[in-house]
C-alpha cells in the first residue's frame, strides 16, 4: 500500500530550511534594530550594529579567500570580537575555532595545526603565549588579526601586536550589506571546540549547525529567559562556544554585558549598574558571589538566575546564594554535547521544601534538555539502563541532536565514545525514581577503599558545609592495607586556619567513617580557565604522597 503523504510533497525553498542559529542574528536585527546587543564598557552597540558588524568580518574574511569549510581561530577574553566572530565566520560557511586562553604555546600550536586555522584573532593580552607558538605552526601564512582592547588594563610589555592590521581596521575593510549565505546542510560544522587535553592531545570536537540552534533554543526555553534578558559574561565565550549562549542571546534578543575580569565586585558592580538578570558559570563562580566582601557587594532589586555547571554545587553553597537573591539552576554537559544537555528541572511544590531540602535536590543533575532525545545512567558493559533506584551506579549516557559530529580528524575516538548508539559521557551516577540523574563521580575518580566504592562527591559535599573552606577537592591516595583511601585537598577562605584534624574530625560527624579522608591538605587548588577542578593534578600530588 502506497503511502499518500510520501507522494508529490517534497521540501522546496517555500517550506524548508536548513536550521542555522545565523538566523537569529538577522531576526533580532530586523525585529528589535535599536536594542542594546553588546555592551562593553563605554562601547555599547544594539542588534542592527551587531548584525553589520559581524557582515563586515564575514565580508573582510572572504576577501582574503576564506569560505566553505575553512577554519578561523580566535584567541580572545570577553569582548565584542568573539561574540562577532560565533556568527561572522559561520556566514562563509567557515568554522570558528574559540581557543582557550589559558593553554600554553605548545598546545595553542597543536590546535591551529590540527584545525587547519587559516586566520587567528588574537587578543594582544595573550600575545606572549601566541607568540611563542607562532614559530611551532605549520602553516606560516597564517593570518593574524589583532584584539587591541582598551579595557584590557595590561602590564607593561604584555600588549604587544602580532598581526597585519588590528581588528577595527580588519572589520574597517569589509561591507555593511555583505550577501552572507545559509549552510547548504545544516550538518555542516560550525565550530570546533578542543577539549583540555588532559591526557595526551586535546580531541577536537566539531558541531554542527543543527545542534547549535536546538541548543540555543535549549537554554532558553529551559531556562525561561523570555524577551530581552541582560546576560553578564562571566562564563568563557571560548568554552564550548559559550555554552551556545552568544545563538541564544541572539535569539531571544539579549544584552551581552561584557566581561574581562571575574570578580565578586565585577559580578555585584554590572547586576547593580547593567540590571544584569542571567549569568553562567561553574561553582568557583558563586564562591566569589557568597564570599564577596562588604566593600564589593552592592544592593540590587529583584532575583538574578545563575545557571551553574561542572562538580555539583554543594548544598550549602547553594543554600547561601538563594539567601542572597540569586536563584541558581543546576545544568549539566560535556564540550561533546554543546555544553549544557541535562537540567535540574524545579518543581513548584519543592518551593515549600525547607531551604536545605530544596538544595539538596538542585544538585542533582536533572533531566534531559528539549532538544536531548536520551538521557540514561546505564552499565557500560551491558549497554542496559540501571535500575531507577537512586542507588545503583552507572555511566551517564546521551544521545540525540546536540551530540557532537565527532572528534576532528580521531575515528577510533569518535567511535569510542558512540559505542552502542550512545555518547559515553565517562561520568557515574544514579537514575533516581522520578527520572532525575544525579552524578556520584567521574569514571576515574570513583574511591575504592577495602572494596567499597566511596564517592568524592559525596565527600566534597561536607567538606563544603565547614566554615573555613572556600574549595575541596577529594581524591584516591594509594594505601597499603585499604588499597587506597579519600585524600582531601582543601583552599581555605582569608583568615581561616583550620587544623588537618578539624577537618577530618568533621567528616567523622557528618559522615561513615570509611569514607572520611586519611589526608588533609591545605592550598589553592588547581583550577582550568573555566573554574574546574584540576583532579588529575591532585591525584598525581597524592601518589606522590
Amino acid at each position: 500500500m502506497t503511502n499518500p503523504y510520501a507522494q508529490d510533497l517534497d521540501k522546496n525553498a517555500a517550506n524548508f530550511t536548513q536550521l542555522s542559529p545565523l538566523t537569529f542574528l538577522a531576526r533580532a536585527a530586523n525585529v528589535y534594530p535599536g536594542h542594546a546587543s553588546v555592551v562593553h564598557g563605554d562601547r555599547r552597540y544594539t542588534w542592527a550594529e551587531t548584525y553589520a558588524r559581524c557582515r563586515r568580518l564575514a565580508s573582510a574574511l572572504a576577501a582574503r579567500g576564506i569560505g566553505f569549510g575553512d577554519t578561523v581561530a580566535v584567541m580572545a577574553a570577553n569582548t565584542p570580537e568573539i561574540y562577532e566572530a560565533s556568527f561572522g565566520v559561520p556566514m562563509l560557511g567557515a568554522v570558528v575555532n574559540t581557543l582557550n586562553v589559558r593553554l600554553d604555546a605548545e598546545n595553542i600550536a597543536f590546535c591551529l595545526d590540527h584545525g587547519e586555522a587559516k586566520v587567528l584573532i588574537t587578543d594582544t593580552e595573550f600575545a606572549p603565549t601566541v607568540k611563542a607558538a607562532l614559530p611551532q605552526v605549520a602553516n606560516k601564512d597564517l593570518l593574524v588579526i589583532d584584539i587591541d582592547d582598551p579595557l584590557a588594563d595590561l602590564p607593561p610589555g604584555i600588549g604587544e601586536r602580532l598581526g597585519a592590521m588590528d581588528y577595527e581596521e580588519f572589520l574597517a575593510t569589509g561591507d555593511p550589506e555583505f550577501a552572507w549565505s545559509l549552510p547548504d546542510d545544516e550538518w555542516n560544522a560550525i565550530s570546533l571546540n578542543y577539549t583540555s587535553g588532559t591526557t595526551g592531545n586535546p580531541k577536537g570536537v566539531v558541531y554542527h549547525h543543527r545542534g547549535a540552534y536546538l541548543n540555543a533554543l535549549g537554554n532558553a526555553v529551559g531556562w525561561n529567559m523570555g524577551h530581552h534578558p541582560v546576560y553578564l559574561w562571566t562564563l568563557p565565550m571560548f568554552h564550548c562556544n559559550g555554552w551556545c549562549f552568544p545563538w541564544t542571546l541572539a535569539a531571544v534578543a539579549g544584552t551581552s554585558v561584557c566581561l574581562r575580569r571575574v570578580t565578586g565586585g565585577n559580578i555585584f558592580d554590572a547586576i547593580a549598574d547593567q540590571g544584569v538578570t542571567h549569568f553562567c558559570g561553574a561553582p568557583i563562580v558563586m564562591n566569589f558571589v557568597i564570599n564577596a566582601t562588604e566593600d564589593e557587594r552592592r544592593d540590587f532589586d529583584g532575583t538574578v538566575q545563575m545557571m551553574t555547571a561542572a562538580a555539583p554545587p554543594p548544598a550549602a553553597t547553594l543554600e547561601r546564594m538563594q539567601r542572597m537573591g540569586f536563584e541558581v539552576t543546576h545544568v549539566y554537559g560535556l564540550t561533546e554535547t554543546y555544553g549544557p544537555a541535562v537540567m535540574c528541572a524545579w518543581h513548584d511544590n519543592w518551593n515549600a521544601l525547607p531551604i536545605e531540602e530544596q538544595a539538596r535536590l538542585k544538585s542533582r543533575q536533572g533531566v534531559p534538555y528539549h532538544v536531548l532525545e536520551g538521557l540514561q545512567i546505564m552499565d557500560p558493559e551491558t549497554m542496559q539502563p540501571v535500575p531507577a533506584d537512586g542507588q545503583t551506579m552507572g555511566e551517564a549516557m546521551m544521545r540525540g541532536n546536540i551530540v557532537m559530529k565527532g572528534y576532528l580528524k580521531n575515528p577510533q575516538a569518535t567511535d569510542e565514545a558512540f559505542r552502542g548508539g550512545w555518547f559515553h559521557s565517562g561520568d557515574l551516577g544514579v537514575m533516581h525514581p522520578d527520572g532525575y540523574i544525579e552524578l556520584r563521580d567521574r569514571s576515574k575518580d570513583i574511591i575504592i577503599s577495602g572494596g567499597e566504592n566511596i564517592s568524592s562527591i559525596e565527600v566534597e559535599g561536607v567538606l563544603y558545609r565547614h566554615p573555613a573552606v572556600l574549595a575541596a577537592a577529594v581524591v584516591a591516595k594509594p594505601d597499603d592495607k585499604w588499597g587506597e583511601t579519600p585524600c582531601a585537598f582543601i583552599e581555605v577562605k582569608e583568615g581561616e586556619t583550620p587544623s588537618e584534624q578539624e577537618i577530618i574530625d568533621f567528616c567523622r560527624a557528618n559522615l561513615a567513617h570509611y569514607k572520611c579522608p586519611r589526608n588533609v591538605v591545605f592550598g589553592e587548588l588547581p583550577k582550568t580557565s573555566t573554574g574546574k577542578i584540576q583532579k588529575f593534578k591532585l591525584r598525581d600530588q597524592a601518589r606522590q604522597g
